[in-house]
């Protein structure tokens, strides 16, 4: 596991909070392994750091992404878009409904501290995991801008799924110049996390435990 070269936050570093929503949570329409195991730490983390963006997953009803938006196709059935292959998934997280919302238990701390709340996947024909570019890898979502006029060079990274929006989230900051560090045991992985670890060492996205964080600052 590579790590940060500064285990301790600095006050310019930033916690970028990745779909932390009820329906990637216990009993949602996309629910993330014990997706719900996530929050006190994030909560626990969010009182070290200054700097906060949280994002979200907002989606039209009858997005391209669902599998109900196409004929006899059932969820985690992968099809061809016009950019590329696309997993179709069960509906989940539509604007304004409350598998959209984000998870109940979230501390006061973390919207407190989140100076930006950037929303996601709401172009109807285009899926969007990444925080920086949706799944076409053209259409930006002005994140990486944000970040640069603000001055961050480095951020941390926690949420759902660890795989899949954590994954690319993290990928496409170091491919904008940004350092990437995950905080691995504070995201939750959909299926099996070989092989996001071999993407993170190839492209130098660091990871490290929530407790060296903690432990310094508790």
């Amino acid at each position: 596991m590579t790590r940060p070269d500064a285990e301790i936050v600095r006050n310019d570093d930033l916690l970028l909070v990745i779909d932390v929503q009820r329906d990637f949570c216990s009993r949602g329409r996309l629910a993330v392994p014990d997706g719900d195991a996530v929050v006190p730490l994030i909560n626990r983390l969010a009182a070290h750091f200054k700097h906060i963006v949280l994002t979200q997953d907002w989606h039209p009803a009858g997005h391209t992404s669902f599998a109900s938006s196409h004929r006899e196709a059932k969820p985690y059935d992968q099809i061809e878009l016009a950019y590329g292959p696309q997993t179709l998934w069960p509906d989940h997280c539509i604007q304004q409904t409350p598998g959209a919302e984000f998870h109940p238990a979230l501390d006061s701390i973390v919207f407190q501290r989140a100076e930006l709340i950037l929303r996601k996947g709401f172009h109807r024909k285009i899926d969007s995991y990444s925080a920086f570019v949706e799944n076409d890898k053209q259409t930006t979502t002005g994140l990486a801008g944000y970040l640069r006029e603000r001055g961050f060079r480095r951020i941390f990274l926690a949420g759902l799924a660890y795989d899949y929006c954590v994954r690319f989230s993290a990928v496409d900051a170091v491919r904008a110049d940004f350092e990437a560090v995950v905080i691995q045991d504070a995201c939750h992985s959909i299926g099996p996390e070989g092989e996001t670890e071999r993407e993170f060492a190839q492209v130098g996205v660091k990871q490290m435990q929530s407790r060296e964080i903690l432990d310094t600052r508790e």
